[in-house]
Parts: C-alpha cells; sequence; structure tokens
C-alpha cells in the first residue's frame, strides 16, 4: 500500500513537472521573435553583377558618373549631389543593402499572407513544406512538390490529403530554406513572407546554384494562394465584376461609411470564385494589377538596367533610377497587402472602405484579424485595434508619401514601402540600384558567332531595331495595345486611377522613417515626359493603354514571350502553346518559342492551342499580337530565321 501511495505521488509530481515545462514552453514561445531568409554567398550565385556605378550619383533617373561627381566637388558644386535635392548615392553599402532587400526584406507582408489569407493553413502547411525540403537532403530543387496535410474542395476542384503537388517554389543546394520566403516567429506563430528573390530568382536546373534576376518560371502562384482559405482577400485580382453577385441570405451587414447599412458578400461564394479564377493561372504567371479582371502577366526578369520606363504598360516611369524605385515598390505596397487600397476603395472599384474592409476580413485565418460583424463594430475600427503599423493604410511598413492620397507618377501605389529605422524609400533605391548591376548568367550552349553575326544582319533588315534599338535593345517606348495587337484589357488596367492623379512629391531621401513633421518635400521633375506616352502608360484621357518595348537582353531565360507569356513551344514543334508546354509541366523552349514570335505558321499553332484551354481563355492568355513577320512569306528563309534566333540568344550587356 505504502509502495502505491509512494507511486501514485511520484507519478503526480512527475505529471505536475511536465505540464509546468509544457506550460512554461507554450509562454515562452509566445515571446520568442525569430526571422530567417536565405541569401546565398555571392560566388554561389551563377548571375554575374557589373558594380562600376559605384561612387556615382542617381538624381531623379540621370546618372552622374563617379568622374563628373569628382570634377562637381572640385568645383564647388558638390551641393547637386545632395540628397535635400534628391540626388541618391550609389555606394557599397547601398547596393549591399539592395542585395539584402532582394533576398530578405518582406516589409511585414507575412502578416497578410498568413494571418489575412492564410497561406500555410489550409491544404498546404509550413509541417508539410518543412518535410519535402528536408527530404531534398540539402540537394536543392526548382520545384518543390509537396503532400497536402488534409482534403478539400478548392474552386470546385477536390484536392485530397496525400496528394503532391508542385509549388514551383525553389530551394537551393545546401539551404533548407524556399528561395525569397522568409520565415519568422512572433506571437507564437510561424509566419511566411515573401521577397523578391521568390519571384525574381530560381534556381538552375543542373546544379541547383541561384540565378539572381532570372524569373521562377514555374512559380504557381495562382494554386498556392488558392489552397489558403482566405483567397477571397485577394478578389481584386480576380474577375469580380461587382461583389453584389455574391449577395445571399448569409450575408450579413455593417455599416458603411455614410453611416447606411449595406451587405458584405458572402465569404464562401467570393472564396469559391476567387479560387476558381487562381488556379487558371499558368505557372510563372502573376496579377499584379488591381482591375478586378483576371489578366495575369508573365513575371518579369530582373536585368533592368537600360530597360525603363517599368512594369509592363510603362507606368513606373518617373523619380529615382528612371522609375526603377517605383516599380520595385508595387509588389509590398499594393500587391502583398490587399488593405492598403482602403482609402481609395470607392474610386477604383466602386466598393465603400468599410465594405472592402469586412470583405478581405471577415474570413481572414487568424481569430485576431478576423471580422465579426456580429459584435456591431465596425470594420474600420477592428482593424484600427490590430494594425500592426498604424497611422499608414494596410498592414505592410510603409510612409504616405506627400502626394498621399493622391496617386503619381512617383508613387504609382499612392504609398511607399519602407521599413523603421531606414530612410523613406531607401530599400526600393538600393535593390533598383543593386537590380541595375544583374547580368543574366551565361548561356549553357555555345554561341555560334558566323550564325549570330548573320542574325544581325536579318535583325537591321526586318526593321526589329526601329523598336528594339541601342546598347538596350528597347527604344524606351510605350505602343498603344490597338497597334501591337495584344490583350487590351492589362493595358487598361490603370484607367480608374486617372480621377486619383496628383503631383509627383517625395521626401528628400535622407528623411528618416518614420517621417518628421518638418520633413523636405521635393517635386520631382515631370515635364521631361511626353504627354501621349503618359496617357498611353495609364490608358488616361480615353488611351486605350500600351505596352512598353522591352529589352531584349537576357532572352534566353525569359520563355514563353510576350506580356501574357502565351507564346510558349516545347522542344518539340508539337508542342505549341501554354497548352500543350506550360499547362503540361514542359518548360517552353527559348529558341522554339522565339521562332514562335516571328513565324506566322507557327504562331497560329500556338494560338489555336492557346484557345483550346477553357482556362487560358478565362484568365486572357492568348499568345496574339507583334504581328512582325521574318518568314517565307516575308522573304525569309528558314536559315536567317535560325540566324535571328541566335542572334537574340547571344545578346549581352553592354
Amino acid at each position: 500500500m505504502e509502495e502505491k501511495r509512494l507511486m501514485r505521488r511520484k507519478w503526480v509530481i512527475v505529471t505536475v513537472i511536465f505540464i509546468a515545462i509544457v506550460l512554461i514552453s507554450i509562454v515562452s514561445f509566445r515571446f520568442i521573435h525569430f526571422e530567417y531568409a536565405y541569401m546565398p554567398a555571392r560566388n554561389k550565385v551563377l548571375s554575374t553583377e557589373n558594380r562600376n556605378s559605384e561612387g556615382s550619383y542617381d538624381i531623379w533617373g540621370t546618372m552622374v558618373s563617379k568622374e563628373e561627381a569628382v570634377e562637381l566637388k572640385k568645383q564647388h558644386k558638390a551641393s547637386s549631389l545632395s540628397a535635400e535635392n534628391g540626388a541618391v548615392e550609389i555606394n557599397y553599402s547601398l547596393l549591399q543593402l539592395g542585395r539584402e532587400t532582394f533576398y530578405k526584406e518582406t516589409f511585414g507582408n507575412e502578416v497578410f499572407l498568413t494571418d489575412i489569407m492564410g497561406v500555410v493553413d489550409g491544404p498546404l502547411t509550413i509541417a508539410n513544406m518543412s518535410k519535402a525540403i528536408i527530404a531534398l537532403k540539402g540537394q536543392g530543387t526548382t520545384n518543390l512538390r509537396v503532400t497536402l496535410a488534409k482534403s478539400a474542395v478548392i474552386g470546385d476542384k477536390s484536392f485530397n490529403k496525400g496528394d503532391l503537388i508542385d509549388t514551383g517554389i525553389d530551394v537551393a543546394k545546401g539551404s533548407y530554406t524556399p528561395l525569397g520566403m522568409p520565415v519568422s516567429l512572433s506571437d507564437g506563430r510561424i509566419r511566411v513572407g515573401i521577397s523578391c528573390a521568390a519571384c525574381h530568382a530560381t534556381v538552375d536546373p543542373t546544379n541547383k546554384q541561384v540565378m539572381e534576376g532570372v524569373t521562377n518560371p514555374d512559380l504557381n502562384t495562382g494554386l498556392i494562394m488558392a489552397l489558403a482559405p482566405n483567397t477571397a482577400s485577394y478578389f481584386t485580382h480576380s474577375e469580380v465584376t461587382s461583389l453584389k453577385k455574391f449577395l445571399n441570405e448569409n450575408s450579413t451587414s455593417v455599416t458603411n461609411s455614410s453611416g447606411e447599412q449595406e451587405l458584405l458578400p458572402d465569404p464562401y461564394l467570393l472564396e469559391n470564385s476567387v479560387d476558381r479564377t487562381l488556379l487558371k493561372w499558368p505557372r510563372g504567371n502573376f496579377d499584379s494589377s488591381i482591375d478586378m479582371k483576371s489578366n495575369p502577366t508573365q513575371i518579369p526578369d530582373a536585368f533592368t538596367l537600360g530597360d525603363h520606363p517599368f512594369s509592363w504598360s510603362g507606368a513606373a516611369m518617373a523619380g529615382p533610377f528612371k522609375g526603377l524605385s517605383a516599380f520595385s515598390n508595387n509588389v509590398h505596397a499594393q500587391n502583398s497587402d490587399s488593405l492598403a487600397q482602403a482609402p481609395s476603395s470607392q474610386v477604383l472599384f466602386g466598393i465603400d472602405p468599410e465594405v472592402y474592409l469586412g470583405t478581405i476580413l471577415q474570413n481572414s485565418a487568424a481569430e485576431k484579424y478576423r471580422y465579426d460583424p456580429k459584435k456591431g463594430q465596425k470594420p474600420s475600427s477592428l482593424f484600427a485595434d490590430i494594425d500592426p503599423t498604424p497611422g499608414v493604410p494596410g498592414l505592410n511598413q510603409m510612409v504616405k508619401p506627400p502626394s498621399f492620397p493622391k496617386i503619381t507618377l512617383v508613387a504609382p501605389d499612392g504609398l511607399h514601402v519602407s521599413a523603421p529605422d531606414h530612410k523613406v524609400n531607401e530599400q526600393n533605391n538600393s535593390v533598383a540600384a543593386w537590380q541595375n548591376t544583374l547580368e543574366p548568367p551565361q548561356r549553357k550552349k555555345k554561341i555560334n558567332k558566323e550564325m549570330a553575326n548573320q542574325g544581325r544582319s536579318v535583325f537591321v533588315n526586318a526593321g526589329c531595331i526601329s523598336c528594339h534599338a541601342g546598347n538596350y535593345f528597347t527604344n524606351n517606348q510605350v505602343i498603344s495595345s490597338q497597334v501591337l495587337g495584344t490583350e487590351p484589357t492589362r493595358a487598361a488596367a490603370f484607367r480608374k486611377t486617372e480621377t486619383l492623379f496628383g503631383e509627383s512629391e517625395l521626401y528628400a531621401p535622407n528623411t528618416p522613417v518614420p517621417v518628421p513633421e518638418n520633413a523636405k518635400v521635393l517635386k520631382v521633375p515631370t515635364k521631361q515626359f511626353d504627354p501621349e506616352q503618359i496617357k498611353l502608360a495609364w490608358a488616361k484621357d480615353g488611351s486605350p493603354g500600351g505596352y512598353k518595348v522591352p529589352s531584349l537582353i537576357g532572352l534566353y531565360w525569359g520563355a514563353p514571350y510576350l506580356h501574357d507569356g502565351g507564346v510558349a513551344v516545347g522542344q518539340s514543334l508539337k508542342d505549341a502553346g501554354v497548352a500543350n508546354t506550360i499547362l503540361k509541366g514542359k518548360p517552353a523552349d527559348p529558341q522554339n518559342s522565339l521562332l514562335a514570335l516571328i513565324d506566322r505558321d507557327l504562331r497560329q499553332e500556338v494560338i489555336k492551342n492557346n484557345q483550346s484551354s477553357q482556362h487560358l481563355q478565362d484568365v486572357r492568355v492568348t499568345g496574339k499580337g507583334h504581328e512582325f513577320w521574318i518568314d517565307s512569306d516575308n522573304g525569309f528563309s528558314e536559315t536567317e530565321q535560325k540566324a535571328l534566333v541566335e542572334y537574340l540568344m547571344s545578346l549581352k550587356m553592354p
């Protein structure tokens, strides 16, 4: 009896100690803060950097060389190189910050992606992603294949527990973290964010080393987000003509900005609609426009030097680095935090801000961020209570430029991402400066110089040089979508911003974050831009909108082609079209895809096969346009076609 009593007492003590340890661990876990992102050593990447810009200055997009800077200082005109006048010095520290920003900086978007959208709270989980990475044993992959943790019906499609899905997420050799997906731990919750590297870097299929600046061609962004439980938070990037289509008996009401009662959409109907759309995005495509139309574009490369203006339409043209800083700002100020557009939701979408916030938050993955209309609180009131970045719209780390709430040529999103303890726009400027140092990796197949020289003659004789001119093979112009004949809705995506347009102003680049009350405001020069080009880039004043003429440098790494990524051909010419390549998990072959760009018969096969896919039609991926033929009907031989393709594959930075 005594022994039993002692034994029971022992187990009681052991149990109490165990419970105490668990409780202490839980409490400690909630107070631990941890962040990690993979950034390879420079000698471990295949792309090269040309840092000859060190010592120079950027002044509103005009480059002042280090030699010119020395001369100005000799002439006692150094004031023109001052940050007080808008100058950004390109030095070692700025370029290093740019590289770190590219790989590591999320500006806090993990809160939206994890707590609001729930990107790892559905069938795709951090635990199962970790298992998939561990199974690689450090060898890396261009496509992390993950088993689903549970069954679910997503966008009318059934996914089963244990299914193996292709995420297109890259893992570099020797790394145990997804490329461009920083992981953090705070408040007892593991979160995943995205940095520039998730889309604008990839690993070499052979040796699994990182290629900086090369598009991740198979990143399955649509599927990854569709698997989240609150993809409805991303509804402005999908085919949602009106929220009224999603009202029913399950809709709850909120008090809108006018004090009137207005219904929220049924969250599950809206979720299903958005999921159906995102599941149709081809791999390597992403819809960065918020026009409530599904028109994803191919993810661009990051070989940016000389490739201005930026964005598919050339809308980012003004300010530091010829608009590249404004373009770099876009993902974090708009595309990784839908809540940031709440102040403009009435103008942009015809949705009251309270309804807009309520729609995004009503099914948030984390309870803390979930809006419950039954509690009688306005969505804006709840958001004010839980906002980690009070004082600015949205959740991400941002500042309001002096022009806020207006949209301008230097603030196309109305806001600028800037992390605390940095200068305003410093990280955007740094990543822009660093991207301009990137040069594409060498093509693996040796260039046939004789054939490439012949191709150069074809390039000139065919008139390609009229648009793709100069050292960077672009005339830096925006061409009307009606002239190009490409899909028109992307070109017109900025149309509704017209009434929000204002004068371009920025804080001086040495302004700290948070912004002090007496911060110096600078007017950004914009009079040098052709008004017609601005109209085309922004689809203003009745313009149909347009597309910028891209640089041709790095074409070998850029297949498939055109803004919609619709011109795709596999290793066999029989595999023509996105339907026969990307949708089947086959990569687009750069040479054959370029041939389809210039040969009308092969292009017709591409277009016909794209049209055979209802999914591609629904998201407006056609492969149409840019009908500048270099084929037999225009007097060019098959040999000349091959020579031209060889020449285009050989193009390098000057």
